[in-house]
């Protein structure tokens, strides 16, 4: 098996729920894949199910959340369930768009582990992901 550091990392981005805005998904897929990373954009209004067989199907390492709608507080939580019952604990789930400051403790305690506002850098987003992704098969601590 190769290292992290030989293997291309794999980021699925989506867009969940009824939001239709999808310009920042689309800066952010490319600038991932800019940095070197496998991009799949899997498109607008896709729901968790969606969303978690396409990361189970393509072998993704992150799954890119992108929500503007404030429907987060539905889509996350059913997201994070669906991974633990696919037992891909191994998966890192970031989060972006319009996130109210009031529920991002609640949606690192569902295991998003970052929340990237609007005016992020994307070099920040990119050096996050690189530093935090787990190679397939290496449980998350806790």
């Amino acid at each position: 098996m190769k290292a992290m550091t030989e293997q291309k990392i794999r980021v699925l981005v989506a867009k969940p729920g009824l939001d239709g805005h999808d310009r920042g998904a689309k800066v952010i897929a490319r600038a991932l894949r800019d940095a070197g990373m496998e991009v799949i954009y899997t498109g607008l209004r896709q729901t968790p199910e969606m969303i978690v067989n396409a990361a189970l199907q393509e072998d993704v390492n992150v799954i890119g959340l992108s929500i503007l709608s404030g429907a987060h507080n539905a889509i996350i939580p059913r997201v994070m369930d669906l991974l633990k019952h696919n037992k891909m604990d191994d998966v890192l789930v970031v989060l972006g768009g319009i996130i109210p400051d009031q529920d991002l403790a609640s949606m690192k305690n569902l295991g998003v582990a970052a929340i990237f506002q609007p005016g992020t850098a994307m070099d920040n987003i990119v050096q996050f992901i690189r530093t935090h992704v787990k190679p397939h098969g290496v449980p998350t601590a806790g």
